[in-house]
């Protein structure tokens, strides 16, 4: 018998009860690792011995990737929330509300301007705690703002994409959004302005139909799922064996599909590099930053 609950008053026993957070050891999906949250949040969210990368919301990725852990934020215009009055086990106006309270985010894409090793940049991140990262009307729009604010600053525009894909719950209007990020995307490029992809686990179906795939550059974290449909419907589809490791990583950028494969821990530096030579702009130029992001530094 627990002596606390037949001999410590009420009072006191709640003095010594001691609360232990949920999150406190996160398991690794690949090896079955146990890590403390502090030490994977220290690693950037990769797992130290099978270096099996993490998921990251879009405020850590954001402050991974620009220097000193600071951006400006970029504001996204509003959208209709829910054109279609869709509602399958909840309504689709009640999952959006949750997953703002869960992320903190407005939609599933994050918008942020500053330098990345002293190069002037606009990136735009997909989150994919917000509803699987699927694109909507408010990711479209998100995308596309991004894109304007880099043309009109001369900067890079960097993409890291996470999706399962199109929302549903937004039918048409979801599916418009992909032709719609296309004009954007060759508007930069009309700029003569680098676009650079960093596809995450996973990037898959119509995001990768659209955007995620038109990059200059497209670079890969260790091990992401990037496709268009999964590896098991493509297998009953074309009832086959699929190659090991079939749209991973590693097997896309074997056979042409992705440029580089890249470590968390070095992206910042990667992407800073590749943003110089495209923008013709040496790590030792100062380079001139949009009048927001100056005064924000």
């Amino acid at each position: 018998m627990n002596w606390m609950l037949n001999v410590v008053p009420p009072k006191i026993r709640s003095f010594l009860k001691r609360e232990t957070p949920e999150n406190l050891w996160v398991k690794c999906p690949d090896s079955g690792q146990l890590v403390h949250h502090k030490d994977l949040e220290a690693n950037l969210f990769v797992v130290p011995n099978s270096g099996y990368h993490m998921r990251m919301t879009a405020d850590v990725r954001l402050k991974a990737t620009f220097d000193g852990g600071t951006w400006t934020d970029i504001g996204v215009p509003d959208v209709p929330l829910d054109p279609l009055k869709f509602r399958d086990e909840k309504r689709y106006v009640d999952k959006l509300k949750d997953a703002r309270t869960k992320t903190g985010l407005v939609d599933a894409i994050k918008l942020g301007a500053g330098t990345i090793e002293g190069q002037a940049a606009t990136v735009a991140v997909q989150d994919f705690d917000f509803i699987g990262g699927t694109l909507g009307m408010a990711a479209g729009e998100a995308v596309v703002t991004g894109i304007d604010y880099a043309v009109k600053n001369r900067t890079s525009f960097i993409l890291f994409a996470a999706s399962g894909g199109a929302r549903m719950h937004e039918g048409m209007f979801s599916l418009m959004q992909m032709p719609r990020t296309t004009v954007a995307v060759r508007r930069l490029k009309a700029a003569k302005l680098p676009y650079i992809v960093v596809l995450t686990n996973p990037t898959t179906g119509g995001v990768t139909a659209s955007y995620a795939m038109l990059g200059d550059i497209h670079i890969a974290e260790p091990g992401a799922l990037i496709g268009f449909a999964g590896p098991r419907v493509i297998e009953q589809t074309v009832r086959e064996k699929l190659p090991e490791g079939f749209q991973r990583s590693e097997y896309l950028r074997d056979h042409g599909m992705v440029d580089l494969v890249v470590p968390r821990r070095d992206m910042r530096a990667t992407l800073g590099r590749l943003c110089g030579i495209l923008m013709n702009t040496p790590p030792h130029v100062a380079v001139d930053l949009p009048d927001d992001v100056a005064a924000a530094a």
